[in-house]
C-alpha cells in the first residue's frame, strides 16, 4: 500500500499534481473536497458530517493499494492524518494562486465567487478560519510521516519527478519542518540517495 497526500492553498495545484502523480503510479486520485462537502447545486455549500466524511474516505483508502489524495485533511483525526507515507506541501505565491482560481472558477461556474477569492487571498497571513500557511506548516510539523515542500510554479511533470524521487528515497527525512526551507528537489541530490 502507498498513500500520498498533496496539500496546500487553494489554487496551488494540489489536484493537478495529485492526478498526475496517481497516473504515474498507476494509482487512484481522491480529493478531500469530495468527502468534506455534500453534493449540492451549486457545489461547496453544505459540509458533510465529520464522522461520515472520515468513514467514507477511510473506506475508499482501504479499497485501493495506491492512493494520492488532494486537498486538506487537517483536523480529520490523527489516525487518518498520520496514515500517509508521504505528504507533499505545495506553495505558490498569492498573486499566481488567485489568478489560477479566477480562471478555474470562471470555467467551472461562469464567475469567481468574491467571498471565496477573499478567503483564498488571505491564506499567507491567516486572518480567517480554515487553511492558512502557518496552520498548514504547524500541522505538517506534527505529522509522523515524511513531508516535503515544493513550489508549484514549475511544470507538473517536474513536480511529479520530484515526488517520485522522494518516494524512492524511502525513509529519508526530506524536510525539517522546524527549519522549513523551500526544497529544490527538481534536479538536486541526484547522487544523494
Amino acid at each position: 500500500m502507498l498513500r500520498i497526500h498533496v496539500t496546500g492553498a487553494s489554487g496551488s495545484g494540489t489536484s493537478t499534481l495529485s492526478r498526475a502523480l496517481a497516473a504515474a503510479l498507476n494509482g487512484t486520485h481522491l480529493d478531500a473536497d469530495d468527502y468534506f462537502w455534500l453534493p449540492t447545486e451549486p457545489p461547496f455549500t453544505t459540509k458533510r458530517d465529520s464522522v461520515e466524511r472520515l468513514a467514507l474516505l477511510s473506506d475508499d483508502l482501504r479499497r485501493h493499494s495506491v492512493v494520492v489524495l488532494a486537498g486538506s485533511v487537517a483536523g480529520w483525526g490523527a489516525e487518518l492524518e498520520d496514515s500517509f507515507d508521504l505528504i507533499i506541501f505545495l506553495y505558490l505565491d498569492a498573486a499566481t494562486r488567485l489568478a489560477r482560481l479566477r480562471q478555474r472558477e470562471a470555467q467551472l461556474f461562469g464567475h469567481a465567487n468574491p467571498e471565496f477569492l477573499s478567503w483564498a487571498a488571505q491564506y499567507d497571513v491567516g486572518e480567517l478560519p480554515g487553511r492558512s500557511l502557518q496552520r498548514q506548516r504547524d500541522w505538517l510539523a506534527a505529522r509522523s510521516c515524511r513531508c516535503m515542500e515544493l513550489r508549484s510554479d514549475v511544470p507538473v511533470d517536474q513536480l511529479v519527478a520530484a515526488a517520485l524521487a522522494a518516494e524512492i528515497r524511502g525513509a529519508r527525512t526530506l524536510c525539517a519542518w522546524g527549519e522549513l526551507k523551500f526544497l529544490a528537489l527538481l534536479h538536486a541530490d541526484e547522487g544523494d540517495a
